[in-house]
C-alpha cells in the first residue's frame, strides 16, 4: 500500500521536491471531470475527491501530524496551494480544513480538538461560517444575532446571510453577542453550532449568475453547548479577525486572475482578436496587472515563508487581486462580442468558452471577505495614518 503522506517527513525534502511530490499527487488523483470548473461544486460531487484527500495524508497540509495532518511548513503549504490550484482541482468543503480546524488547534480545548477535529478529516462534519447578516456585513461589529445564557446552553435567535453552501454544512461556527451593555466589538463572542437540529433554517440565494450557492440561514431559539464557546465569553472579536486576515490573504492569491487570463487569451486567439492592436494593447495592460498582482501574492507569501506576520498592508493584496480579476472578465466579455451576452458554455472558432459566468462571479470577489471600500479604509486609517 502506498505511503501515507502523513507519516512522511517533508520537511526534510526541499521545497523543489515536494513541489514534484504534490504536483504528481495531485496529476494522478484529481477526477478529470472536476477540473477547472466555472462553478462551485456541490459536496455530493466533491465528497469523493475530498475523501481520496484523507485517506492519502493529503487533505490538511499545514495541520500538525498529531492532529492528522502533514505538519508542513509555511514554505511548503504554500507550494501545496500552489500546485492544488495548479492541478484545477474542485473546491471543496473548505471552512472546516481552513478555519475552523486551525483555529480549534491553535486557540480550541483539548475536548474542542478531540471532538471536532477528526470529524472533519473524515467528512462527517462539513462547516459554514456565519459572520455576515442582513444589516452586518462590512460593519461585521454591528451584527444582532444574540445568544443567551440558559443553564448549560447558548440559546440563539437571530439570521445570517451570504452563508456560502449552508445547505450542504452541518455545523456552523458564528459570531454572536452576548452583551448588550458593552461597544460593540467587545460584546461578541465566538461558537460553534450543530446545523441540525429544529430552529435551523436554510434559504439558498441565487446569485447573479443563476447558481445557488449562497445562503440565509435563520436561528430560532437554536441551542449549543457552553463548551463550544471558543474562546473567552464577549472576546470573539479577536478571534473573527484572525480568521478574516488568513481569508484576505486567500482571497487574494492571483490564481483567479491567472485562470481568467487563460481563458481571454484562448477565446482572443480563436477569434482573431490578437491581431487586432488596439485589443493587444488592452491584452498586455491586464497581463501586466496579473503579474503586478502575482508579485504582491509573493510578497506576502515569502513573509509566510520565513516565519514572519503582517498586519494591515494585506488590505492592499485583496484590493488589486480582486480588482484585477474583474478587469481581465470585463475584457473577455468585450472580446468575445455578441456571445459575451449568453451564459453558459459558447462555441467560439472551434474553441468552447464560458465567457459571462467568469465575468460575473468575479463581481463577488470585491465584497466578500470585506468589501474594497472597507479595506481602502483600512489602509487610510492604519498604514497611511490618515485621520478618520
Amino acid at each position: 500500500m502506498a505511503e501515507n503522506a502523513q507519516q512522511k517527513d517533508w520537511n526534510a525534502i526541499t521545497d523543489g521536491e515536494f513541489r514534484r511530490a504534490a504536483a504528481d499527487f495531485f496529476a494522478t488523483h484529481v477526477p478529470q471531470h472536476l477540473r477547472h470548473l466555472s462553478r462551485r461544486p456541490r459536496w455530493a460531487e466533491v465528497k469523493d475527491w475530498y475523501l481520496t484527500m484523507s485517506r492519502h495524508g493529503w487533505l490538511v497540509p499545514a495541520w500538525p501530524k498529531e492532529w492528522g495532518g502533514m505538519g508542513l511548513s509555511q514554505s511548503k503549504s504554500l507550494v501545496y496551494l500552489e500546485e492544488l490550484e495548479r492541478s484545477g482541482a474542485p473546491r471543496v468543503m473548505d471552512q472546516g480544513l481552513m478555519n475552523i480546524g486551525p483555529l480549534l488547534i491553535a486557540r480550541g480545548t483539548d475536548e474542542q480538538r478531540k471532538r471536532f477535529l477528526p470529524k472533519i478529516l473524515s467528512g462527517e462534519h462539513t462547516w459554514c461560517q456565519g459572520y455576515s447578516e442582513p444589516n452586518a456585513g462590512s460593519d461585521l461589529a454591528s451584527l444582532r444575532t444574540e445568544a443567551v445564557i440558559d443553564g448549560d446552553e447558548f440559546v440563539i435567535n437571530g439570521s445570517k446571510i451570504w452563508t456560502s453552501v449552508a445547505f450542504d454544512a452541518s455545523h456552523m461556527f458564528a459570531l454572536v453577542r452576548t452583551d448588550k451593555t458593552v461597544k460593540k466589538q467587545a460584546g461578541i463572542s465566538f461558537v460553534l453550532i450543530d446545523m441540525n437540529q429544529p430552529g435551523v433554517t436554510v434559504r439558498p440565494i441565487r446569485n447573479i449568475a443563476g447558481h445557488e450557492e449562497l445562503c440565509e440561514v435563520f436561528l430560532d431559539n437554536v441551542r449549543t453547548p457552553l463548551a463550544n464557546l471558543v474562546g473567552e465569553l464577549n472576546k470573539g472579536w479577536d478571534v473573527a479577525k484572525a480568521l478574516l486576515g488568513f481569508e484576505r490573504i486567500w482571497s487574494g492569491s492571483p490564481r483567479q486572475s491567472t485562470l481568467a487570463l487563460l481563458r481571454l487569451e484562448q477565446l482572443a486567439r480563436a477569434n482573431g482578436k490578437m491581431d487586432d492592436p488596439a485589443f493587444v494593447d488592452k491584452y498586455t495592460q491586464v497581463t501586466m496587472d496579473v503579474l503586478d498582482s502575482a508579485s504582491a501574492y509573493e510578497h506576502f507569501a515569502q513573509i509566510m515563508r520565513t516565519g514572519g506576520s503582517f498586519g494591515f498592508e494585506v488590505s492592499m493584496l485583496k484590493i488589486w487581486a480582486t480588482e484585477t480579476c474583474q478587469r481581465v472578465t470585463e475584457l473577455m466579455v468585450e472580446a468575445a462580442g455578441d456571445l459575451g451576452t449568453l451564459s453558459g458554455e459558447v462555441d467560439v472558432q472551434g474553441e468552447v468558452v464560458d465567457v459571462l459566468y467568469p465575468f460575473l462571479d468575479c463581481r463577488a470577489f470585491t465584497i466578500y471577505g470585506g468589501s474594497s471600500q472597507v479595506q481602502r479604509n483600512i489602509l487610510a486609517k492604519n498604514v497611511l495614518e490618515l485621520p478618520s
